[in-house]
């Protein structure tokens, strides 16, 4: 208690605001007193609230990545489609853009990525700007209760009423719905007779949610209104109206300004998609989690992202033609600019062939050993002559080979012969023959692409397992806080184990903390003490894994956390996890030999399972049959036979209950 006494009261730290700039008349000094971090950046000793009080003006000036992602984009649609082409001038009712926003396909969209926005904007098919700017203003904690009412509205689902009819101007941009602090601003000013000075000031007591003073505001409104005519229930009725919108008021100016650079983005997703992906990815280049969403959404959107290669990279991400991005050099481990630009500037005198004709051009003081390791490591030597392995354990003669060229280069500068005159001498140098090593496996090749890029791009480990992964994963959107027959959030996400760590619980149990990846997700488990023995020997790095668990986290973060109940090889998941399998056959699709060879794969697959038919005879009506002769026994290899026969979309597993 002597100890509480003492440190009650006292600031448990120091903070800095990130983009806090105070403003005074003069010297700074004069008016409070300083500070110096231990990052040596000058602050004020006095929190915001204290500075704010004796009169300084306090701004955030915030720094926004997707300025950035526009202006890259424009450069980059200037040069490739020779345009004087200016976000500035773009249309504002653009109905692809709009299509967009009501498809929901905003990954990559400012302020409109999240799962949440887009079940919302699919529901709500905005046609307009101002639909935009209510969204962003209406998607955050307390004013998101509003947004289905504001849909139905929109869509004349439910009737637009006003309190009374002076608020009919005021509110009919928002359907009747008070969204923004400036129609508050208007509706005290019109209804309460305050001055606009003292509307802004009802404007900032709400932005600092003082419900205190909202209480005084609130009594001088009442008073105004009945000055004015309005009826006194009606009077109190619109104030409690405002009073309730006090928790939760959003600026229309912040929300209009943020609307429109994400109407801006999604102008230039669906018009210039890989110029606008592009962008995006040469942003997110430190942020591997953001580099596999964005390239996970360029599959989606038909953009294919391809690897690495010194011979047509960049140093970032740029677009070789409408359906192809080429990936950015500088996204490459170890890989500085001074070496990328050393690259580009070598192949100006023609594409290389091979690693010595490379290293002839190249500057080695840049272009080190280290730097060649990641290049070849990430696959960005591909289209050069041999193998990965021949290439990687080539270097030091290569750098060898390099060094004495252009040793000879510049003791013989000055003197030229006849062979100079032809550009095609260099074709004749006799280069060393590359070392006879076998190439790596396809599983070192993939995991040396993510040591150097942070992951896959030529292929994924899980690819063998993918239908296994498509068919039992659950689909996180359907689970998100919804009971899905098992609990609250029982999901089966399925990946590679990509770390581990374990430690000791208080009970002095062995638990860890693993890391999983999929195909376009990162998934984080904890695996308590009571569990983790019976699993340990699954739960291996690089293990290709089911884990079966509960929802520990929105759907919505970069990394997704559950808490690990059980799991199981994906080699065993098809037979320990199958209650029964349905497969859907279009009759009028299915030849003799395909109905021939399918009962076949069922017969050969023989065991408990039952299989169950949606058959379809026409294109439309469906008949539920189930098979009375024919059980299976699930097996990877079945799966991946009725996908090649049938096709993933038609195969439906039902998963046993854990």
């Amino acid at each position: 208690m002597e100890y509480s006494k003492t440190l009650e009261g006292l600031a448990r730290h120091a903070s800095v605001h990130a983009a806090g700039i105070l403003i005074a008349p003069d010297d700074i000094t004069n008016y409070v007193p300083l500070a110096v971090t231990p990052d040596k950046h000058i602050t004020t000793q006095w929190t915001m609230g204290w500075c704010e009080a004796i009169g300084l003006l306090k701004m955030d000036f915030l720094g926004l990545r997707n300025l950035t992602v526009i202006h890259n984009t424009e450069e980059m649609i200037r040069k490739r489609y020779n345009k004087n082409f200016s976000i500035d001038q773009i249309p504002l009712d653009d109905a692809s853009t709009y299509e967009l926003f009501g498809k929901g396909n905003t990954t990559g969209i400012f302020q409109f990525e999240s799962s949440g926005m887009q079940d919302y904007l699919r529901k709500l098919k905005p046609n307009r700007l101002e639909d935009l700017i209510a969204m962003n203003a209406l998607y955050r904690p307390g004013p998101m209760d509003m947004i289905d009412d504001f849909i139905a509205r929109k869509k004349g689902e439910k009737e637009i009423t006003y309190l009374h009819p002076k608020l009919e101007p005021i509110l009919r941009e928002t359907y009747g719905i008070i969204v923004y602090q400036e129609q508050v601003m208007r509706i005290t000013s019109e209804l309460g007779g305050f001055s606009l000075a003292e509307a802004d000031i009802m404007r900032r007591i709400m932005g600092k949610k003082k419900k205190s003073e909202m209480q005084v505001q609130k009594a001088k409104f009442i008073k105004g209104c009945i000055e004015n005519g309005v009826e006194e229930t009606v009077a109190q009725a619109i104030a409690e109206m405002i009073e309730k919108f006090a928790s939760y008021g959003f600026n229309k100016s912040h929300a209009a300004a943020y609307a429109l650079i994400a109407y801006q983005t999604g102008y230039l997703k669906g018009n210039y998609g890989a110029e606008f992906m592009a962008a995006n990815l040469s942003s997110e280049v430190n942020n591997t989690d953001r580099i596999v969403a964005m390239i996970d959404e360029c599959r989606k959107m038909g953009i294919e992202v391809v690897p690495p290669d010194v011979n047509y990279s960049q140093a970032k991400f740029e677009p070789l033609d409408e359906k192809k991005i080429a990936f950015g050099l500088v996204a490459i481990k170890n890989v500085g600019a001074g070496a990328i630009n050393s690259i580009i500037e070598g192949r100006k005198e023609g594409e290389y062939k091979n690693v010595f004709q490379m290293l002839q051009s190249v500057d080695l003081r840049l272009v080190n050993k280290k730097v060649l390791e990641s290049l070849v490591q990430s696959g960005a030597f591909d289209s050069l002559e041999g193998t990965r392995a021949q290439n990687f354990h080539a270097l030091e003669m290569a750098i060898e080979f390099g060094q004495n060229f252009q040793s000879k280069k510049r003791r013989n500068h000055g003197q030229r012969s006849l062979f100079d005159l032809n550009p095609e001498v260099n074709d004749m140098v006799s280069y060393p023959t590359l070392p006879d090593v076998p190439d790596w496996t396809s599983q070192e090749k993939l995991l040396k692409e993510r040591e150097y890029l942070g992951f896959y791009i030529t292929g994924h480990p899980l690819q063998k397992y993918a239908t296994v992964v498509n068919l039992y994963k659950t689909p996180l959107d359907s689970v998100n806080g919804q009971d899905n027959g098992e609990g609250i959030n029982s999901v089966n996400v399925c990946g590679m184990i990509t770390e581990i760590r374990t430690l000791l619980d208080r009970k002095e149990n062995q638990m860890a903390f693993i890391k999983v990846e999929d195909f376009n997700r990162v998934y984080e488990a904890v695996v308590f003490g009571s569990i983790y023995p019976k699993l340990e020997n699954k739960l291996q790095k690089d293990a290709l894994i089911l884990l079966h668990g509960r929802l520990n986290s929105s759907i919505d973060e970069p990394i997704v956390k559950i808490i690990c109940d059980d799991a199981y090889t994906l080699e065993e998941v098809p037979a320990v996890l199958t209650e029964s399998l349905m497969l859907k056959v279009d009759k009028s699709k299915m030849t003799s030999e395909n109905i021939t060879y399918l009962k076949n794969i069922l017969y050969t697959h023989r065991g408990k399972v039952p299989v169950y038919f949606k058959v379809s005879l026409n294109g439309k009506d469906e008949i539920n049959m189930v098979s009375k002769k024919v059980k299976i026994s699930p097996t990877l290899s079945l799966i991946n036979e009725l996908d090649r026969i049938l096709t993933l979309n038609n195969i439906r597993v039902k998963v046993k209950k854990l």
